[in-house]
This record gives C-alpha cells, structure tokens and sequence, in this order.
C-alpha cells in the first residue's frame, strides 16, 4: 500500500513588528495625539533633548515603545508644572524605569493631579486635553484641525472637543478659579477652528430663508451654536448667527427682517433660560399682511431641561440629530 503524503506544512504566521521592535510600538503621529503635542514638538524634542524613541524601523521611521513614550509623559507633566524643558528632559531621560515599558505605564494618564475628568474617551480627546492644561496653543490648534480632518465636523465635535470642554469646565467648578485660563483659551481655539470650516458651495435652486440661531439673554456660552452654525453651512443651509447674549428686543426684531425658516435659541443653565421669552418669539409673524408667515421655534442646551415652555417649540438633542431634524424642514418653516 501507498503510503500517506505527508501533511501540508503549516501556513506562514502573519509578517509582525520586527523582532527586536515592541508589538506595542506607535508611530509620531499616534503619540503626538494621544499626548497632545504636535508631531513637530517630538521631533524637536528629540533634536534638543535627547529624548526620542530608542529604535527606528527600516527607512528611518520613528517607533515609539511603551518606555519611550513613559518619558515623554513625564517630560509633559513636569512642562506643564512649568519645568524648563531642558531640565524635564533630563529628568525623564533619568527617571523613568525599564518597568514603565509595563502595562501600568500604558495606562497611566500623565498629568497626575492637573488631568482633566475624561473617562473613556477617544485618544484625541486625551491629547487634547492635555495641551490645552499646558496652555499649548500651537498643540490645541494643530489638534483641533487634525480631529476635524480626519473625523468631520459632528464626529469630532461629539467625541473629541465637546467631552474636552465638559471635562475642562468639571475641573473648573471643582476646582475653584483654577482652570479658567485652560477653558478660556480652549474655547478660543475651538471657535476659531469652528470658524474656518467653509460652508458648501451654493446650489443653483432658489434661495431659502435663513436659520436664525442665538443664545438667550445673559447667555454666553456659545460654541455649540457656533458648531451647529458650521455644520449647517457644510449642509448648504443658510444661517444667520448672532452669537451670545442677544437681547430680546433685538431677536424680536431679527426673526422680523430675516424670516427665518427656523428659530434655535441656546441655554446653558436653566438661570438663563426665559420661557416667557420663548411664548413671545413663537408667536412672532413676518412678512407682508395678508401672507403672514411664522418660523419654526427650537430649544437647544441642557437649561431648557423638563417641560417644554410652549406647544409650538421643539427641541434639539445633539449636534447631529440637530442637524438633520433642521435640514429636513421645508422651506417655509412650520411648527415642531
């Protein structure tokens, strides 16, 4: 009898890391996100200080293992506490152990007592929360613009810049006057990224009216209505903005000249939020008589939380579901 073949050799296992190189290694971008400094800082850090990854791959990429990435964590916080560079480089070159290659030091957030209440966030998010407690600003701008280019404006709103400025306004409240110069200039970077983000093109229909938006009066929060003023541009919407803190009397007058096919009106703390403000505009008409015309009337903001001020008001939850609820409405505007 024949004997059997013999059995085929195993498949090849998959091409990994090269040997001597850490399964955990990452590249200068996906360090420069997760601790919120530019891809430009690394390398200059590691030009002046000596403090770059231990290993390149083939072709002279940067790969940076769990211990190398450890030292820059440290050289981070130690900045941040206002350490000259050169010295924070000395003391993480010195400092940090071979056991910071451990598992700990993967998950260790850098910042000790200075970071910021994120819980499970994506890395960008961390990384730029990060920047902006060292006061960063080339970071916290490089890394707005990189968290808009890559996930769009409603992705990176939800899930990297909206949980940063709640995170950074939690330490605030918890933290007495401290952190008001991060919120401060993390709102100014974020409405200035917001800024830049050019609205579609126009389209050969006809022109529709425009969405009103604004923040009550006494309000002044308003990034997340000029992040919905952004979103809507990239749908091609027409908006009219009006920032924060619009008088009544010059809203009143606003949704008269503009006729808006919607209202959206901002509050962030119920203190603000006017519900007798909110009857006069639902009942605002504009237009010619005879062919009288109303807007449709939006909430937005965590004050105008429990029962809804008037019937003729709807309210919006999210950047995106905002979106799309004001996109759908017909031209002319109608009631929620």
């Amino acid at each position: 009898m024949t004997p059997a073949p013999p059995p085929p050799p195993p498949p090849a296992a998959p091409a990994g890391p090269p040997p001597d190189l850490p399964a955990a290694a990452l590249s200068t971008g996906a360090v420069a996100r997760r601790l919120g400094v530019s891809p430009t800082t690394l390398r200059s850090w590691e030009r002046r200080y000596a403090i770059g990854p231990a290993r390149r791959e083939d072709g002279r990429h940067r790969r940076w293992t769990p211990q190398d990435i450890a030292r820059l964590e440290l050289m981070c916080r130690l900045t941040a506490q206002g350490v000259p560079p050169a010295e924070a480089a000395r003391a993480a070159r010195d400092d940090v152990p071979a056991a910071a290659a451990g598992p700990a030091a993967e998950g260790r957030s850098p910042g000790g007592p200075n970071a910021l209440p994120l819980g499970e966030v994506r890395p960008e998010c961390r990384g730029l929360a990060r920047a902006a407690v060292r006061l960063d600003a080339p970071a916290v701008e490089e890394l707005l613009d990189a968290a808009l280019a890559e996930h769009g404006l409603v992705t990176a709103w939800e899930e990297v810049i909206a949980p940063t400025l709640h995170a950074v306004g939690r330490k605030w409240a918890s933290a007495g006057e401290r952190y008001v110069e991060v919120e401060h200039l993390l709102s100014w970077y974020v409405s200035s990224a917001l800024r830049r983000i050019r609205p579609a093109p126009a389209s050969g229909q006809p022109r529709t009216p425009p969405v009103l938006l604004a923040c009550v009066p006494g309000e002044q929060h308003s990034l997340p209505m000029e992040a919905l003023a952004a979103a809507l541009g990239e749908r091609g919407l027409a908006v009219r903005m009006f920032g924060p803190a619009l008088p009544a009397d010059a809203l009143h007058e606003a949704v008269r000249r503009t006729g808006p096919r919607a209202v959206v009106l901002w509050a962030q703390s119920r203190t603000t939020a006017d519900r007798t403000l909110v009857r006069s505009v639902a009942g605002i008409e504009w237009g010619l008589r005879g062919a009288r015309g109303h807007s449709a009337l939006f909430l937005a903001g965590p004050g105008w939380a429990g029962a809804a001020p008037d019937a003729r008001a709807g309210r919006l939850f999210g950047l995106r579901s905002a979106v799309d609820t004001l996109d759908a409405l017909p031209p002319g505007g109608s009631a929620p």
